[in-house]
């Protein structure tokens, strides 16, 4: 039943109105499910799983090719298909996944579940950010892309567009490496700011000149090719994150304006990427987006959130909310005290029959006995556990995300939820295995005595 209700789930990302008998051969829904997971099972890049599904023979007996079965994947169609698969498709099966991992542990229909709920940074694949190495960043692609598009049309003017690149290169290297005066010495910290000026408005005055000729270039290309029309578009996405950057540096370096936060983009290609400081020892700065989870009482993951500009306080009552919608009988949950606000006190409590929520700052009377009780206290000791569910996660693959764009961020986290609940479940199959073995070797001693 339960592989049934999983490949209902997995046909949602055929698409409509296609005859499967016609086109190039693919991958199997079942394959693709397998592999998927098993890149974060692994934490392995496309490359070494590709190895693994050609040359790991109980891994191809799994993907149901047998011995003398000699097809062979490819990079590029373990890339498209796992692709396929959405974070509305991964999370119908996570359900799946975890209502089939309480029959495997005994749970009983009216057993209610109680869950605890906690946040944790995943970070992108993006180097640090800097305004003038963001301006280079946009600048590199311009480049290569009007040059792409040039040769394919025939278009010429751009015959030293690598030298130009180069020459970018250079200026953005020679800004990065000036340093500031540390010196005492007004004269030689005013002489050092101005060559870190001159440097700054060198590097922008060239890029200018570029971005100048890269619009004129574009403005005289047809609109007629589709290609050549979806190339431009892309041109002119970085010619828009090059303007804002040389906008940004020329107000901090010549104005000496502080830019705001929120003007700041943290990557020109995950543009998603936020700034998040934890206050974690050693790790003050951290460039990614955080993930709330919710994980009931026998260590299965529920529900995750990809949380884009929320605060934890923000996301406390939707988590128990679309938890609710997937589970009827979850009752409780409890939280740590960066989820705590007036409205998520009031709205837990008509949501949920148990609500372990500690309060911000100085306790009433009444709220120092409802924290000091001993189910208040019991539950605020077991909600520790949850850390070791993320500890896990971020073992599977949720320590850093190679994956590109929100679309693909939000299906590694899928894919790790998952997998993390089929390792849990195996977990406690094995473990049930070798306690059925321990008692047909006791009954085999009996009997031999």
């Amino acid at each position: 039943v339960a592989r049934t209700r999983l490949f209902e789930q997995l046909e949602r990302v055929v698409p409509q109105n296609v005859d499967m008998s016609k086109g190039r051969r693919g991958m199997d829904l079942w394959k693709i499910f397998v592999l998927a997971t098993l890149r974060l099972e692994c934490n392995c890049d496309y490359d070494k799983l590709l190895e693994l599904a050609n040359e790991h023979r109980s891994l191809r007996l799994m993907l149901l090719h047998g011995n003398d079965d000699d097809f062979r994947y490819s990079l590029q169609t373990l890339k498209d298909n796992v692709s396929l698969l959405t974070d509305e498709v991964l999370d119908a099966i996570n359900v799946l996944v975890v209502d089939h991992g309480h029959e495997v542990i005994g749970k009983k229909p009216e057993e209610e579940l109680f869950g605890s709920c906690d946040s944790f940074p995943v970070l992108t694949d993006v180097h640090f950010p800097t305004d003038i190495n963001l301006l280079w960043d946009a600048m590199r692609k311009l480049v290569t892309l009007v040059l792409v598009l040039c040769d394919g049309l025939g278009i010429s003017g751009w015959r030293k567009g690598m030298c130009n690149l180069r020459k970018v290169k250079r200026l953005f290297r020679k800004t990065q490496n000036l340093k500031r005066s540390t010196s005492k010495n007004p004269e030689k910290k005013a002489k050092r700011d101005r060559l870190v000026m001159e440097a700054h408005l060198a590097y922008l005055e060239f890029v200018r000149s570029l971005l100048d000729r890269a619009r004129a270039t574009i403005a005289e290309i047809p609109m007629t090719d589709a290609m050549a029309f979806a190339r431009v578009l892309e041109i002119q996405k970085f010619v828009d994150h090059a303007e804002r950057q040389i906008d940004q540096i020329r107000r901090r370096v010549v104005e000496g304006e502080s830019i705001p936060h929120k003007e700041k983009v943290f990557s020109i290609f995950e543009e998603h990427t936020e700034w998040i400081v934890k206050g974690k020892a050693g790790m003050p700065v951290e460039l990614g987006l955080n993930i709330c989870i919710v994980k009931d009482q026998f260590g299965f993951v529920l529900y995750s959130r990809v949380m884009q500009s929320e605060t934890d306080d923000k996301v406390a009552v939707p988590m128990v909310v679309e938890v609710q919608k997937r589970f009827d009988n979850f009752s409780g949950c409890s939280f740590d005290k960066g989820f705590h606000s007036a409205f998520n006190q009031k709205r837990l409590g008509e949501l949920l029959d148990k609500v372990v929520l500690p309060r911000k700052g100085k306790l009433s009377v009444a709220n120092k006995e409802i924290e000091s009780s001993e189910e208040f206290v019991a539950a605020r000791r077991k909600h520790s556990a949850v850390e070791s569910s993320i500890n896990a996660l971020e073992q599977g693959g949720l320590d850093r995300c190679p994956d590109h764009g929100i679309r693909g961020f939000k299906r590694y986290i899928g894919l790790a939820v998952i997998a993390r609940n089929l390792h849990a479940i195996g977990n406690i199959l094995q473990k049930k295995e070798s306690e059925r073995e321990k008692r047909r070797m006791a009954q085999k001693r009996r009997i031999a005595a």
